[in-house]
């Protein structure tokens, strides 16, 4: 006898795979919403410094095209008598990238370079 009319229910199980496979896209989706995991950062970037490095933006109120401040050959505002080299070492040191002993071998070679 042939209850199912002779209908063919085997690929059935197909439909369990897309509905399984829809929930845990769906639970993926709300766990990424909810810790703000979809945020479009740079990847390595601390959150909420947005998608562009820094100074590619001009500051509020100036208006400009994104990546249009500073100028492309500005020179980096420095003290006198400190070059652009000068304040990338103090940056990298003051951040703690750069021991004492490194901090003053640099310091050594770009005076010597001046």
């Amino acid at each position: 006898m042939m209850w199912d009319y002779g209908y063919q229910v085997g690929w059935m199980w197909l439909w369990g795979v897309f509905m399984l496979a829809g929930i845990v896209v769906l639970v993926i989706l709300a766990v990424r919403l909810l810790t703000g995991g979809l945020r479009h950062d740079r990847p390595g970037a601390p959150p909420g410094t947005g998608p562009h490095a820094p100074g590619q933006y001009p500051p509020p109120g100036q208006g400009g095209v994104p990546g249009s401040y500073p100028p492309p050959n500005a020179a980096p505002d420095s003290p006198p008598g400190r070059s652009p080299a000068r304040l990338i070492l103090d940056e990298r040191f003051a951040r703690g990238e750069l021991t004492v002993e490194q901090y003053r071998e640099n310091l050594k070679v770009l005076d010597e370079e001046s």
